[in-house]
């Protein structure tokens, strides 16, 4: 059996928007103009109203509100996205995602580094991490670790996010230690 192309998060991405129209019954723009159309201005109502109000699923729900919110502009690069991520009221937890970063990077080349909107992806082959500045006072380190025990630091995600199975929260710098790393590099190796 020949080996399958591996699908890139841009490839994941051009599929659902193609099958959108199949699954939903509307396009990305239709939805995208239903979504403006609510009133709503927060990521986390569009998607609740989508997925209560027409049946949308999770993943599909999410892709139109992103849409919807990221407007005509185009979407800001990486480093504008982490700057914005860390500013006003968080800006004191910068230095936490820089030792966050410093460590995984220092796992390979292969660590990609991709920032989003409300957090940043830390991918290999496949998503192993990602890193959330949550409050004003916290960074949520998740961790793809299917199976793994959880303990005092180490806590399940619940509902923190459903991309990821586990959760560690960090104030300063100095929590990005060894356990840390220790973990993000056990999720590192099975990505």
């Amino acid at each position: 059996m020949a080996d399958a192309k591996k699908k890139t998060p841009d490839d994941a991405l051009a599929t659902m928007i193609a099958n959108l129209k199949e699954k939903t019954g509307r396009t990305l723009p239709e939805w995208v103009t239903l979504a403006r159309g609510s009133g709503l201005a927060k990521h986390g109502q569009i998607v609740a109203m989508l997925k209560a109000d027409h049946g949308l699923g999770h993943g599909y729900a999410n892709l139109v509100a992103q849409s919807a919110l990221q407007g005509d502009a185009p979407a800001p690069g990486g480093e504008d996205l982490v700057a914005a991520m860390y500013s006003g009221d968080k800006q004191a937890l910068l230095p936490v995602w820089a030792a966050l970063e410093k460590a995984v990077r220092g796992f390979g080349p292969d660590v990609d580094v991709s920032p989003k909107k409300t957090y940043v992806s830390l991918r290999r082959s496949k998503q192993f991490a990602l890193v959330q500045p949550t409050t004003k006072t916290r960074v949520d380190v998740g961790l793809c670790l299917k199976g793994e025990a959880t303990g005092p630091r180490l806590e399940a995600a619940g509902s923190f996010n459903a991309m990821v199975s586990h959760r560690v929260r960090l104030e300063t710098p100095a929590d990005v230690d060894a356990e840390l790393v220790g973990w993000l590099r056990k999720a590192y190796d099975r990505a």
